[in-house]
């Protein structure tokens, strides 16, 4: 069983702003004017319906390099960057798995669990394609808790304790944007039955929780190659990689492109994502590198009905996004 994280796994009820970048003023009013532009196209979006976080890796800022400095020399470069209802606290539907596979490259850096074929191919799937299943056997081999039925009291609460395994490693990262967060439950197709649904409370009070600005923070670390490990994060980023070829999307009705922040970008644009998507919830968060432009990390969580039913409004924002870098950057 994995062990190695101390703490209660409680999370707390923070309001943080984001420590590792720089709000930037023109940045923050073009991510209004974005959002405005949104609202404005599509107005059955209401405003506390949305939440962004958006930041620019303008040269020399070491970003992508596949882990060529240390994470300490990585942590003072600040990119500039904006926010909008950044710290709110949002059920992420998948964008949670990536918190999941850091923790996994974490788990087999430490030697608290050992790769096996299942694993690999679990991690895979679970990032790749998204499934639901295979994030089960994820969270099962990084808590050692296995779903089934409910248990009495004591059991239940060492079941408890050890699945909260993932929330005390964030938590130990020390993360400010972090102490806000609950990763602890599985992902669901019809959802949890048994011990998973007493877990997750009467009111679904123990959900998973994220912010645009936690989601925006593991992310760079991932794309600055700092995440666990250089090696490391660069599996992770090939896992995320997507195309963007019309005829590999059209083959793939599933995919995590179209309908998402990917489909608002030229074919010659290179993208690293995650998408959620859930029947209340539409989310994307993306690390993207266009021609001679510099790089830039964006992450859009959307709520209701009518966002999570739309394809057209996160391709619309990543549109507008492309549209104030030229802008912001003077490229």
């Amino acid at each position: 069983m994995p062990s190695g994280y101390g703490g209660s796994g409680d999370f707390q009820g923070y309001n943080v702003a984001a420590t590792f970048f720089d709000i930037d003023a023109g940045l923050q009013a073009a991510l209004t004017q974005v959002l405005e532009t949104t609202w404005a196209e599509f107005p059955k979006l209401a405003k506390n319906q949305i939440a962004a976080t958006w930041l620019i890796y303008e040269p020399p800022f070491p970003v992508n390099t596949g882990g060529a400095i240390s994470a300490a020399e990585f942590w003072r470069h600040r990119p500039r960057g904006s926010s909008y209802r950044g710290v709110e606290c949002i059920y992420p539907a998948s964008i949670v798995k990536l918190f999941y596979l850091v923790a996994v490259q974490e788990w087999l850096e430490r030697g608290m669990i050992q790769t096996s074929a299942e694993l690999e191919r679990a991690t895979r799937d679970m990032i790749v394609d998204s499934s639901n299943d295979a994030t089960g056997l994820v969270m099962d081999v990084l808590t050692g808790t296995t779903s089934g039925p409910e248990l009495p009291p004591g059991p239940f609460e060492t079941w408890q304790q050890q699945r909260n395994l993932v929330n005390r490693y964030c938590q130990s990262l020390q993360w400010p944007e972090l102490e806000t967060i609950n990763v602890n439950q599985k992902t669901w197709c019809d959802g949890p039955y048994g011990r998973e649904r007493a877990f997750l409370g009467e009111t679904l009070e123990n959900r998973n929780q994220l912010t645009t600005e936690a989601t925006a923070r593991l992310l760079h670390s991932i794309v600055g190659g700092v995440s666990v490990s250089g090696p490391r994060s660069q599996a992770m980023m090939t896992l995320m990689q997507r195309s963007l070829d019309p005829k590999a999307l059209a083959a793939d009705p599933e995919n995590q492109v179209t309908g998402f922040l990917g489909a608002g970008l030229p074919l010659a644009a290179k993208l690293w994502s995650k998408a959620g998507l859930t029947s209340k919830v539409r989310h994307d968060a993306a690390y993207i590198e266009l021609p001679e432009q510099p790089p830039y990390l964006l992450v859009v969580f959307t709520e209701g009905s009518y966002a999570s039913q739309s394809e057209a409004i996160l391709p619309f924002v990543s549109s507008q996004i492309m549209k104030q870098l030229a802008v912001v950057t003077g490229v």
